[in-house]
């Protein structure tokens, strides 16, 4: 949903998920400040430089409708950072759009992940209007065991496992697949899950 500035907004219990500003630096360098964010994702951040330059890309991903990037937030723990979420896409008109995430070292547990990702979900496939994309896919590292789960837990089938492609991607990924409503795919049971977050695929990093 849009909110009285015209940004979007999602929610999903309490957690609430919007467009990162500049606000968020330091909180997104503690973050990142984590083994785990280090293992999993492509993007780093060491320090409130480079958490600009990372929030730029956010920024600038709205403004040309190509990627769509969300702070998580709980606001039963005073707006505490808890992840992020990116809707990542070749271009506005595409039919094909890819989701990723992270939560923060101190929010697994809670049920973040699932529920950040179920709303991006709903959101991609009925918030988008005429520009929703009618594939979404998920990548991550073959032995990312928790993301896998999550992946399943929000209706993503596993579609098939990519080969390691030094230096970007050293490791195998699993591809994850959920189609628009209407395409005859159920979303598939799942078991409750958390990871730090899924390594990045087809676009870019997150």
């Amino acid at each position: 949903m849009e909110n009285d500035q015209g940004a979007v907004t999602l929610t999903a219990g309490s957690l609430l998920m919007r467009p990162w500003g500049p606000g968020d630096i330091a909180a997104l360098v503690r973050a990142y400040d984590d083994p785990a964010m280090r293992l999993w994702l492509r993007s780093q951040v060491a320090d409130a430089e480079e958490a600009a330059r990372w929030l730029d890309v956010q920024r600038a991903g709205w403004e040309s409708g190509d990627r769509f990037g969300f702070a998580v937030t709980d606001t039963q723990r005073d707006g505490e950072l808890v992840g992020h979420l990116a809707l990542k896409r070749s271009g506005p008109a595409s039919d094909l759009a890819e989701v990723g995430y992270w939560t923060t070292a101190a929010a697994r547990g809670r049920g973040v992940a699932p529920r950040a990702l179920g709303a991006l979900t709903d959101w991609a496939f009925l918030g988008l209007g005429a520009r929703a994309p009618a594939r979404l896919e998920l990548l991550h590292h073959v032995d990312n065991e928790a993301s896998c789960r999550v992946a399943e837990k929000c209706g993503y089938a596993l579609a098939g496992i990519l080969p390691a492609l030094p230096p970007d991607h050293l490791q195998g990924r699993h591809l994850h697949v959920r189609h628009a409503p209407g395409a005859g795919v159920s979303p598939a049971a799942g078991r409750r899950a958390e990871s730090a977050g899924t390594a990045g695929g087809r676009a870019t990093p997150r």
